[in-house]
C-alpha cells in the first residue's frame, strides 16, 4: 500500500467514523472502486487504534472518571460477596445484627459505567451472530448503497426529534439496551454507527450534548472488541517495513482527523443540522446502487 492510499484511507476513516455518513460504507465503496479489496488486517486494526485513540483524546477526563469508577464497582461487588459470607455465617445467630451491603451504583458516573455495559451487550451478541452476512455485505456496493440511503432517513429523523434532558442519572436501562440494538445494527456497511446511535439516544428524549458523548464513548468497547478478534489473523500476515511505516502514517491521520469531527459533531447535534448529511448519505447512496449495476 502506498503512503497516498493509506493517507487516504486514514482520512476516510477518520472522517466517516464520527461524522454520522458510515465508515464501514464508505471504506466498503472506496475499496471496491479502487480495486482494494484486502487492505491487510494490520492496516484495519490500525485504523480502528486510530479512532480509539481520538475518543480517548477528546473524552479523556470522561473516560478517566469511567475506569476510576468501573473499578470501584469492581471492588464493592466483591465486598457486597464478602458480606453476603459473613451474613450467611451468621444466619443460625438470630441476635446477632447483619452487616448491611454497600449500594454500588453509588454516583453517575457509576450508572453511565452499567449504561456502557448494557448498551454493549446486544451490540456484540449481533456482531458475533451476523460476522459472516456482515463481511459478506461489504463485497458488494448495492448493500452499503442502500444502507446509506437508510442512514439518510435516520439523520432526517434526528433532525425532527425535540431536544430532550435525560443524562447518566435517569437514562432506563431498557433505553440502553435499545440504543445497543440500534448500535450492532449499523455495523452493516453503510448504516453510520454514530448517526444512529445518536437518533436512537435522541429519539430516547436524552439531552443532546450527554447523547454525542455517549455515542462515541460507548464505540470504544466495540473498536476494541472488533480489533482484538481480528489480532489472531495477524500471524498469517506477512508485511514488509514500507507497509507498516504506511499503517502507522493511516492511523496518526484517522486519529487527528477523528478528534476534529468529534468537537465537529458536539455544535452539530446542539444546532440539528443533521440534514445536510442526509442529503449526502443519499448522493453517494444513489451513486454506489447506479455505479452497482453499471459495473454488473
Amino acid at each position: 500500500m502506498s503512503f497516498f492510499e493509506s493517507i487516504l484511507m486514514g482520512l476516510i476513516q477518520g472522517l466517516t467514523e464520527f461524522l454520522p455518513v458510515s465508515s464501514s460504507g464508505h471504506l466498503a465503496i472506496f475499496k471496491q472502486l479502487f480495486g482494494m479489496k484486502d487492505v491487510g488486517i494490520a492496516f484495519d486494526v490500525l485504523l480502528h487504534v486510530g479512532t480509539l485513540i481520538a475518543v480517548f483524546v477528546a473524552f479523556h477526563k470522561d473516560i478517566w472518571e469511567l475506569i476510576v469508577n468501573a473499578v470501584g464497582i469492581i471492588v464493592d461487588v466483591c465486598k457486597n460477596i464478602a458480606i453476603w459470607f459473613k451474613n450467611f455465617s451468621k444466619r443460625k445467630l438470630l441476635t446477632e445484627k447483619k452487616t448491611k451491603y454497600i449500594k454500588v451504583i453509588s454516583t453517575p458516573y457509576r450508572r453511565f459505567v452499567m449504561l456502557i455495559l448494557v448498551t454493549t451487550i446486544p451490540t456484540g451478541i449481533m456482531g458475533i451472530v451476523f460476522d459472516d452476512i456482515i463481511e459478506n455485505a461489504s463485497t458488494a456496493l448495492i448493500i452499503p448503497g442502500i444502507c446509506l440511503l437508510i442512514t439518510g432517513v435516520l439523520l432526517l429523523i434526528a433532525d425532527n426529534t425535540p431536544a430532550g434532558d435525560k443524562d447518566s442519572t435517569n437514562v432506563s436501562f431498557k433505553n440502553a439496551f435499545g440504543i445497543g440494538v440500534c448500535q450492532g445494527l449499523a455495523t452493516l456497511p453503510g448504516i453510520s454507527r454514530s448517526g444512529t446511535t445518536i437518533v436512537a439516544c435522541l429519539v430516547s428524549k436524552i439531552d443532546k450534548t450527554f447523547a454525542v458523548k455517549y455515542s462515541f464513548i460507548m464505540s470504544i468497547p466495540v473498536i476494541l472488541g472488533a480489533a482484538v478478534l481480528q489480532v489472531p489473523d495477524l500471524a498469517t500476515e506477512s508485511n514488509s517495513g514500507g507497509d507498516i511505516a504506511s499503517y502507522i502514517v493511516g492511523m496518526l491521520v484517522a486519529a487527528v482527523v477523528g478528534y476534529i469531527c468529534i468537537k465537529t459533531m458536539l455544535n452539530i447535534v446542539r444546532k440539528q443540522k443533521f440534514k445536510y448529511f442526509a442529503y449526502y448519505c443519499f448522493v453517494v447512496g444513489i451513486a454506489a446502487i447506479i455505479t452497482f449495476f453499471v459495473k454488473g
